[in-house]
């Protein structure tokens, strides 16, 4: 099955806008059959480069614009896949762009867009940027009906919404797979790009992480459970959230002192890539864990209809010192919204201490029976 993905539209809607388009994303989540299906679909001349490719390499780092006129003055669409593995890529970009008003630059490739600064400055004001995501709810939901969505909940809170996963039949081959992607593809471009002294410590991290899914995470903790410094405990998540294989969110204040500010919750984008890490693929009915599975689905899902969508509001989760708590806040333009995220249909009261404090807010329970409107941007 071929999948359509969201952000298709943006994208083509630009390829006549004389702008770098930047495709960033984990490995693995379909850049290059994007870019290759909005290629196959252009109308004008187009031109592919793999920056792995050593040729590619010698073509772009000539920047000399008679250089780049031998072979680009014709092509109306330039796509560069891998585009962090060329030196200076960014340099280069900006000389095209500025060169040759009628072409328009795909540059894809991992987060080490971020890691390397590789497009950085140069393309300040001549460049769009685009997130890709394993396949989100808004994406699947154009190949399946309402029932089809709800027979399949299960088997995405065990593994994942990767493409190459959701193409198997097989549970063996899906969790072959997303551990291969753990060990050969998770940490590559951080390791590639950054220098870091104990690899296997932020396999480690990242575990504990794992571990602690839906609840606020402590650096001191796990600085002292790895036996390494705090500094660095948070250099390793933040090369992470980089790379897109986790998120962050943190405490929400505006009018009680007891409300916890300091902490953070962090989420992975993929249920699959979080049970490979703790090596657990056990069906949801004999998970201990069923609810952070449930809790790390809705808020993966919620980022990444927000990011596809453009609407980005401020996420946060919301506590207090005696243990009042919501799962999720969004402000969108001074509304708030908060929501708790509940497997059971078992529905409690709203913590009192939000409510009086922030009588204007909207608010929510999202279950089983209603999550579909939630990581649809509906409700």
């Amino acid at each position: 099955m071929t999948f359509s993905r969201y952000i298709y539209s943006a994208m083509t809607d630009k390829l006549k806008s004389n702008k770098v388009l930047i495709l960033a994303g984990a490995r693995r989540v379909g850049k290059t059959h994007l870019i290759k299906t909005i290629q196959n679909e252009f109308t004008g001349k187009s031109l592919f480069l793999n920056g792995e490719d050593l040729d590619t390499v010698s073509l772009l780092s000539d920047r000399r614009v008679a250089s780049f006129q031998r072979w680009v003055s014709d092509v109306d669409l330039l796509i560069v896949d891998e585009a962090q593995m060329v030196p200076e890529i960014g340099k280069s970009l900006k000389l095209l762009i500025d060169s040759f008003p009628k072409l328009t630059i795909i540059a894809s490739g991992s987060s080490a867009f971020e890691l390397s600064n590789r497009t950085g400055e140069p393309l300040v004001g001549r460049q769009i940027g685009y997130q890709l995501f394993p396949l989100a709810q808004i994406e699947l939901s154009k190949h399946e009906n309402y029932v089809e969505t709800k027979q399949q909940l299960n088997d995405r809170l065990v593994f994942g919404t990767y493409p190459d996963v959701l193409q198997m039949t097989s549970e063996d081959d899906k969790i072959e797979y997303l551990k291969s992607l753990v060990n050969a593809y998770l940490l590559k471009d951080i390791l590639m790009y950054e220098q870091v002294r104990y690899s296997h410590k932020m396999l480690q991290l990242l575990q504990l992480v794992a571990y602690q899914t839906g609840q606020e995470v402590s650096y001191e903790e796990l600085s002292k459970s790895l036996q390494i410094d705090r500094n660095t405990v948070e250099r390793y998540l933040d090369l992470f959230s980089k790379v897109f294989i986790i998120f962050r969110i943190g405490g929400f204040s505006r009018n009680l002192r007891k409300e916890v500010t300091k902490s953070s919750k962090w989420y992975f984008f993929d249920n699959g890539i979080r049970n490979a890490l703790i090596n657990n693929f056990l069906p949801v009915n004999q998970r201990q864990d069923i609810g952070s599975l449930w809790e790390n689905y809705l808020a993966a899902e919620r980022a990444k209809c927000n990011s596809y969508k453009r609407t980005n509001p401020l996420t946060y989760f919301w506590r207090t010192y005696d243990q009042q708590e919501l799962d999720w806040l969004e402000v969108q333009n001074e509304q708030l919204s908060g929501y708790e995220f509940k497997w059971s249909n078992n529905k409690v009261k709203f913590p009192k201490a939000f409510v009086e404090a922030y009588p204007e807010a909207k608010t929510g329970w999202i279950t089983q029976e209603n999550y579909i409107d939630f990581v649809s941007g509906e409700i």
